[in-house]
This record gives C-alpha cells, structure tokens and sequence, in this order.
C-alpha cells in the first residue's frame, strides 16, 4: 500500500484511526490497521484501480439503462441514431471502441473487393 500511494494510506490512516505518522507505529500493526480500512478509501479504490465508489458506479448503471429506455421511445431510437452516452463509459474512461465494418449490397460486389484486397497482397500478384 506504501508503495501504491502513500499520501493516500497518510489520509486515510489519519482519517479513520487518528494516526497521523505510521511509521512509530510497529509494522504489523500498520498492517492491521491498513487492512481494516473501508473498500471506499483512497488506498483500497487506487489499489483496486476504481474511479469512483461502486454505489456511484451502479448508479450511472441504472442511469445509462434509464436513458436508453427512453431513447428507443423516440424517432431517433427507432432509427437507431443519436444513442444516448453512457455515464458508466464515461467515469471508466472506457469509451467504446469504433467498429470497423464494411456492408456490401450483394455477392458480386463482395467478391469484386475481395479480389482487390488479394491483388494488393503480396500472394496475390
């Protein structure tokens, strides 16, 4: 936990115990103390790699569905358009990623680009 941040274990340690400087303290009992911590201090969401507290997350969960419920009511819903951002992808920092795909019309036009992509390769010449 030190060696994660230890500005935030200083915090939290002054915040819950009152412990101001850990290191007159035997290590064991840092230890202890440290591992007793709430999951939502700063140590344990910085260890675990969390933005925010789960409620908060769950939330923004219930939120993006909500949203989306209510979008697919709409004209641009129905089409398919202008979907609602999700407040989960947002405070992740996950964005999804575009997707890479190419419609064709029909058979022909398929094979007519597949034939070009294999002229371009270098078995294909």
């Amino acid at each position: 936990m030190i060696k994660t941040d230890e500005d935030a274990l200083i915090c939290d340690l002054a915040e819950t115990y009152h412990i101001y400087d850990y290191r007159q303290l035997p290590l064991k009992m840092v230890a202890v103390f440290s591992v007793g911590l709430r999951n939502n201090s700063r140590i344990k969401m910085r260890m675990n790699k969390q933005p925010v507290e789960l409620d908060t997350l769950l939330l923004a969960g219930i939120s993006d569905k909500l949203s989306t419920m209510m979008w697919w009511q709409t004209k641009d819903g129905q089409k398919g358009v202008n979907r609602p951002d999700s407040l989960v992808d947002v405070i992740t920092n996950s964005q999804p990623k575009e997707k890479n795909v190419i419609a064709f019309s029909s058979g022909e036009d398929f094979t007519n680009r597949r034939n070009e992509l294999l002229k371009n390769t270098k078995g294909g010449k």
